[in-house]
């Protein structure tokens, strides 16, 4: 949940059994955006380009030492955030029962090369208004566009 473990990833995954991202706090902590104050809270998005390429980060060093990465927090049950969970090869979320269906239809619609494809590209966006249209369009060309259209 603190971003220094992105830079100490792989002494970290020698000493544990399996890794954990809570996004919330890695989130908030990276961006230095308190997602409680209410001046600052619209700069809080956990698919900033940022977030996306620490998280991207954390997994290959847990990766490089054979250990499970799962994740937790708000991106797990975003239906955006599940697809480039996915293409960073995350097999294990958790989320809310109420997303389950959602996500559980993403991840169906969404081989884990396309997966692989849309990470890509994520992570090579500005900001996260980039990243959010290039994962809508993904979503609509599948026909899950009414997953997100309600959302930010």
């Amino acid at each position: 949940e603190v971003p220094s473990v992105v830079y100490q990833m792989d002494a970290i995954a020698r000493r544990v059994d399996f890794v954990s991202i809570g996004t919330n706090d890695l989130t908030q902590y990276l961006l230095a955006v308190d997602r409680n104050n209410e001046r600052v809270a619209s700069l809080y998005d956990a698919l900033h380009p940022s977030v996306i390429a620490a998280i991207r980060e954390i997994v290959a060093g847990a990766t490089r030492q054979n250990k499970p990465v799962s994740v937790c927090g708000e991106l797990a049950g975003d239906p955006m955030g599940a697809l480039l969970l996915l293409g960073m090869g995350i097999h294990s979320l958790s989320m809310s029962a109420g997303s389950l269906p959602r996500i559980k239809w993403v991840i169906r619609s969404f081989s884990y090369a396309e997966a692989q494809q849309l990470l890509n590209k994520a992570l090579r966006c500005e900001d996260p208004a980039e990243v959010r249209a290039l994962l809508n369009d993904a979503l609509e060309q599948r026909g899950l566009g009414g997953l997100v259209r309600a959302g930010r």
